[in-house]
């Protein structure tokens, strides 16, 4: 015998199907017109470019609403409760990162970043690239460019990318003057996404992972993954490689760093091999909720905006929190102000373990300085300097990441955590040694309350350095722009 379905079952299904047609009409609808759009675009494009364009105004006519927004990120007005597009001087707010780093340029000078714009002109400015008098003179190698500007790939075309990264940083300066722009992400023919830096895919490569087979979504994060990355330089040639070969982790990044007795440098104080991670973001990023959801880098920080009819994406890449209702909004149904304080909430909570675990690490390194002077051993300090290693390497790892509070909180806090276990084991260790060595008071602590004065206590001679730097700027840097005008790699305006 036949079950009748009841009335309001038969409107139920009716109500669901016409649900289920609706959203796919839409999903037609999105297509449709996201095949019109790039149809209309390239039947309208004015400007024909080939091969590797560096200069960014090339694209404005064929994209000017992509080459629009992108120009916003000169911006420096957003401000969040922690960070912002603002050059804030960080070293003033936290001058414990001072001994941190002692014996490493980012001592002298280190800043929030900047948007994409400012990328040039702030790596010419600060502290850490030195003062070159010469194309042959300065401390830093022409790697340093590579993050900076659509110029790094045609230069490294044109000379070589061992050859690039062999070179000095001086030597590039009047080549690599283009901000991060268009190219670093996209080819110019049909502008798809593409890989322009060779350090990520010959990581995918020592994986056994081919990057090409990357879908557009995964394309979506790649491209920032070129650079939002840890790396380091390998050998005499400083080639860039990322240390992704035993995995993506703290831990598996920090066991490469050991098996190849590799430091980035020793520091002054406490004589400790150190690691300097650089900015982890993608790979912290992966171990989130949202990039486990299959949500990209640029869902968030490039979301889709419509003008004329027309969507496209938003290329004033920034926090998602400058614009809450076209990111974090697109996919949750609270306030702005809800989905705003639980970032902060995050932030709040991991900042207390950051705060401590600066604090305990600066005054591991003083003690260790210390022990060496009370006539330490090599081998009585060995595990010190271990644990020193291992406990900076992971409050750098989790620091240096843009964002990694939010991105992956858990994976977060359980890095600074290991690393507050592993900086109170230094201490530990050095109290051991002191006590060894006839010693067990209190060991005396110099007065480190302020950016200049943790500075004077490692040795650093700030006043001389700026006035080194703004002669650099006075006299090199206008020779640099003069000769990219004259060989065409950068507009007038700029």
């Amino acid at each position: 015998m036949e079950k009748k379905i009841k009335s309001w079952q038969g409107w139920l299904l009716f109500a669901g199907s016409m649900i289920v047609v609706f959203i796919l009409g839409m999903l037609a609808s999105s297509i449709n017109e996201r095949r019109a759009e790039i149809v209309t675009i390239f039947n309208n494009k004015k400007t024909d470019i080939k091969g590797i364009e560096s200069r960014n105004e090339v694209f404005a006519d064929n994209y000017p609403r992509e080459y629009n927004t992108w120009l916003q990120t000169a911006d420096t007005s957003f401000r969040s409760e922690f960070n912002g597009n603002q050059m804030v001087d960080v070293l003033a707010q936290r001058p414990n990162m001072v001994i941190l780093w002692a014996g490493y340029a980012f001592s002298k000078d280190y800043s929030t970043p900047r948007g994409h714009m400012h990328a040039i002109e702030d790596i010419v400015h600060t502290l850490r690239t030195g003062a070159p008098v010469s194309d042959t003179d300065g401390p830093q190698p022409a790697t340093c460019w590579t993050c900076k500007s659509p110029d790094v790939p045609r230069m490294m075309q044109a000379v070589g990318v061992e050859n690039f990264y062999k070179a000095k940083w001086g030597a590039m300066g009047s080549e690599i003057v283009n901000p991060i722009g268009c190219a670093d992400c996209h080819e110019p023919e049909k502008m798809n996404l593409q890989i322009s830096r060779p350090a990520l895919i010959e990581a995918f490569e020592r994986q056994g992972r081919d990057i090409k087979q990357a879908s557009l979504q995964e394309m979506r994060s790649l491209v920032c993954a070129q650079c939002h990355v840890e790396y380091f330089f390998k050998g005499e040639g400083k080639y860039l490689t990322f240390p992704w070969d035993k995995g993506m982790t703290v831990e598996t990044m920090e066991t490469y760093y050991d098996e190849n007795e590799y430091a980035d440098y020793t520091h002054s104080l406490s004589k400790a091999p150190m690691l300097k991670a650089q900015h982890p973001d993608y790979e912290l990023s992966q171990m989130g909720i949202h990039a486990q959801r299959g949500v990209a880098c640029a869902d968030c920080h490039m979301p889709y905006m419509s003008e004329g009819g027309v969507k496209f994406s938003d290329h004033h890449i920034q926090s998602p929190l400058a614009m809450i209702d076209r990111t974090c909004q697109v996919c949750h149904r609270e306030t702005e102000e809800t989905l705003r304080n639980n970032v902060y909430d995050r932030q709040r909570k991991a900042n207390e373990l950051r705060n401590r675990l600066e604090s305990e690490l600066a005054t591991a390194h003083i003690e260790a300085k210390f022990a060496w002077e009370k006539g330490a051993t090599e081998a009585q300090m060995k595990p010190v300097l271990k644990a020193l290693r291992a406990a900076q390497w992971r409050w750098d790892f989790a620091v240096a990441s843009h964002g990694g509070a939010f991105h992956a909180p858990q994976e977060f806090q359980r890095i600074l955590g290991h690393g507050l276990d592993n900086a109170m084991q230094a201490r530990i260790a050095t109290t051991k040694v002191l006590a060894s060595l006839g010693f067990t008071g209190d060991v005396p602590l110099p007065d480190i309350s302020t950016k200049s004065k943790a500075q004077a206590y490692i040795g650093l001679d700030i006043a001389s350095e700026k006035q080194l730097k703004d002669e650099f700027i006075k006299t090199i840097v206008p020779e640099w722009l003069k000769k990219a005008k004259e060989n065409n790699r950068l507009k007038d305006k700029n």
